[in-house]
């Protein structure tokens, strides 16, 4: 029997007005943050990668799942503005023409396209090591061992065990002449995309010392549905309204959820793996009920 948890209907304005609501306000964070400190001849290409728009969707998850446990804004703010500073500087990266090459990031010119590579380089060292900054700020009020979990599963979940293998894994897959099973894929992105949204989700819990569990199943799923509807919408979706290049993957021949489930294979996946992100979530209730709603989201997003 399904759990009635799994069967949520999607509300959009709902998703749009809470994701609007903390956009807006980690924006101000963010600036407030930038406007504290001085990075020189860095302050303009930060300030121009860090906000830079976007949906702060991990930001989000680390709010909402902080909220279940009546975590106050005040504690989970910090691991919000730091996992924005990680994701902004893994995109800067990615963006690189010895990674992905892309000229455009939310219809703007990349960082390494309107200043230059180095630059681009630099100012993704600086946003990786801002996240920690941040984590460390002494006006984070929680005890050291919980402020250093946070910091430490953020590196390990971010570096060679986490983000940054899945970035080699993304790289030695498109020189690959085999094809990529799903199976590679799948373990790829659950290190490339996944584990910054797995850490995401469990903020709440490491802030309150809860069990983890339901949330690493929660984030998996929505991890990996995220990046199924990134393969979708490089197939459907427009350049206007990516701000990216569409129909990239398929130019380069890339290995996608797509190319190997199809289209329609590709969105039944996602709609089995939202239930199952929404089960994973059920002994809390209605206290749940954004994070389940931001699951339904990843998967009608049009960019």
């Amino acid at each position: 029997m399904k759990n009635k948890n799994a069967e949520v209907i999607f509300n959009s304005s709902r998703v749009d007005k809470i994701l609007k609501e903390n956009s807006n306000h980690i924006e101000r964070k963010l600036k407030s943050i930038l406007s504290e400190r001085d990075f020189g001849i860095l302050s303009e290409p930060i300030s121009y990668s860090l906000l830079n728009g976007g949906k702060r969707l991990r930001a989000l998850l680390c709010i909402e799942s902080s909220n279940i446990f009546d975590i106050e804004l005040e504690k989970s703010i910090y691991p919000a503005l730091a996992i924005e500073c990680m994701h902004s500087y893994s995109l800067v990266h990615d963006d690189l023409p010895s990674m992905d090459n892309d000229d455009l990031r939310r219809g703007k010119p990349t960082v390494h396209k309107k200043w230059d590579e180095p630059t681009a380089i630099l100012v993704g060292d600086a946003l990786q090591t801002l996240s920690f900054e941040i984590l460390s700020d002494e006006d984070l009020k929680v005890e050291p061992f919980i402020k250093n979990e946070l910091i430490y599963s953020l590196a390990k979940n971010s570096g060679a065990s986490g983000m940054v293998l899945g970035q080699a894994l993304d790289i030695k897959a498109e020189s690959s002449k085999k094809k990529i099973t799903i199976e590679k894929i799948k373990n790829l992105q659950s290190f490339k995309t996944g584990k910054l949204i797995s850490w995401s989700c469990e903020v709440g819990a490491i802030l309150s010392e809860e069990d983890r569990s339901p949330f690493k199943t929660f984030a998996s799923c929505i991890g990996l549905a995220f990046q199924i509807q990134d393969d979708i919408l490089d197939v459907t979706g427009t350049s206007k309204i990516l701000g990216k290049k569409a129909g990239k993957d398929k130019s380069l021949n890339k290995a996608t959820f797509v190319s190997n489930l199809g289209l329609d294979g590709a969105v039944k996946k996602n709609k089995n793996l939202v239930e199952e992100a929404c089960d994973a979530l059920s002994i809390f209730g209605n206290k749940a009920d954004n994070l389940r709603q931001i699951s339904h989201f990843i998967i009608n997003r049009k960019n």
